[in-house]
């Protein structure tokens, strides 16, 4: 697995792809730029380490009219997620911390953390903790955290009134906001719900005070450079500004240029959650160190078991999203799927309704952004592209079933 960019290393026949088949995944997806819906996008498709498929087609700006590349960087949002939770299993595999921990252990404020029972948001109603929030908790989202843009809960709200919605408080840095969220109600006891929020957020701060290190440093010395993603930061600086794609939003079934910070410089909060910036090919070298077993030439960042575990449900009970998890805006239910450590994971793909694999596991981020792992059949794929919110159209379905049509051996 020397695959470094995202040219095609192999016939789609060799690696047991239809090739006229593939081929439905451009013309399908080509549409959507035509027509307006989406800027430009980037799809690359590989088997057991070599990539079979890989295009790219519009513009990664419209108003310059640049056009969408290869190397185009753009902000990859809540894949960043996945990325946090292996930073905190290379802790876990050094014995620095256990899933068991309590957060409290590292971040203090939350020993005391409240859990919403009623009220509104001028006079909330809280309880304490039943149950401590544990790292297994912000691992699999079921700490009770949430985030202010879900608009359907009273904690949202209150994440909102202070501050917190498509980003954070000016001038608070990561220690600061964890001590803010762990001020806030949560909204559950840990342990009894599924609910998607700033958990991986707080996981990176985790990371943070058993490493001493910041989470930029400890992702670059421990994962981004053993596995050469030179590419992926949480800024984009220097002459790689030219190549960093516009974020756009819909209108009218159109898209529109979508005004934001211009990711030049370090933030003050480095997001575990949803902050790192990084191009296809980068996050092709991370998906394929996962479908390795944790390594990648010659560089081992987990232990093939451990990558096993993360890609194991752990839901409570082995209960599936649909059930467990809260109603949130997203492109797909979760009927058929659980929860791992940092990943979604499929349990049975006939109840998802879409083509693929018990076992493969998965993520997307908020721009539209996607990328699975499936270790039965040994594909790794990685879809780009930057249309905020990621519920807008189905992407990530679709682009499932187009894939798995094509395979023939």
């Amino acid at each position: 697995m020397a695959v470094t960019g995202t040219e095609q290393t192999i016939t789609p026949a060799e690696a047991g792809f239809d090739a006229r088949r593939l081929t439905r995944i451009d013309d399908h997806f080509k549409q959507y730029v035509d027509d307006g819906r989406l800027p430009g996008w980037q799809v690359v498709v590989s088997r057991k380490g070599e990539i079979a498929h890989s295009s790219t087609y519009g513009k990664r700006n419209i108003e310059a009219n640049l056009p969408w590349e290869s190397d185009t960087i753009c902000r990859l949002f809540s894949m960043t997620k996945p990325i946090t939770s292996v930073a905190a299993m290379i802790l876990y595999e050094e014995g620095k911390l256990q899933l068991k921990d309590k957060v409290s252990k590292y971040i203090p404020s939350f020993e005391s953390a409240r859990v919403y029972r009623g009220g509104s948001t001028r006079a909330p109603i809280t309880e304490g903790q039943t149950e401590p929030m544990k790292i297994w908790h912000l691992l699999t989202h079921t700490s009770g955290l949430t985030y202010g843009f879900h608009n359907n809960h009273v904690t949202d709200a209150l994440y909102r009134k202070a501050g917190f919605e498509w980003g954070n408080p000016k001038g608070l840095d990561l220690e600061a906001c964890c001590d803010a969220w762990a001020g806030l109600p949560l909204a559950f006891q840990p342990g009894t719900e599924w609910l998607y929020g700033v958990s991986t957020d707080v996981l990176g701060r985790i990371v943070e005070v058993v490493s001493g290190q910041t989470l930029d440093e400890f992702f670059r010395e421990r994962i981004l450079d053993p596995l050469g993603m030179d590419d992926t930061e949480f800024w984009v600086e220097g002459d790689k500004r030219d190549r960093f794609a516009e974020l756009y939003y819909p209108i009218n079934k159109k898209t529109a240029v979508m005004a934001g910070a211009p990711q030049d410089k370090k933030p003050t909060m480095l997001s575990g959650g949803g902050g790192l910036c990084g191009t296809a090919a980068d996050y092709l070298r991370f998906s394929h160190m996962l479908l390795n077993g944790g390594e990648l030439d010659g560089e081992r960042i987990l232990g093939s078991r451990t990558v096993k575990y993360m890609a194991t449900n752990h839901l409570p009970g082995g209960a599936i999203l649909e059930d467990f998890g809260r109603p949130l805006f997203a492109e797909t239910e979760f009927n058929g799927v659980g929860f791992g450590l940092g990943f979604s994971v499929v349990l049975d793909s006939a109840e998802t309704k879409v083509i693929g694999s018990a076992g493969q596991y998965a993520w997307g981020g908020a721009a539209s952004t996607a990328f699975w792992v499936d270790p039965v059949e040994e594909i790794a794929a990685v879809f780009l592209t930057q249309l905020l919110p990621s519920s807008t159209y189905p992407i990530r379905p679709i682009l499932q079933q187009l894939v798995y049509q094509a395979l023939v051996d």
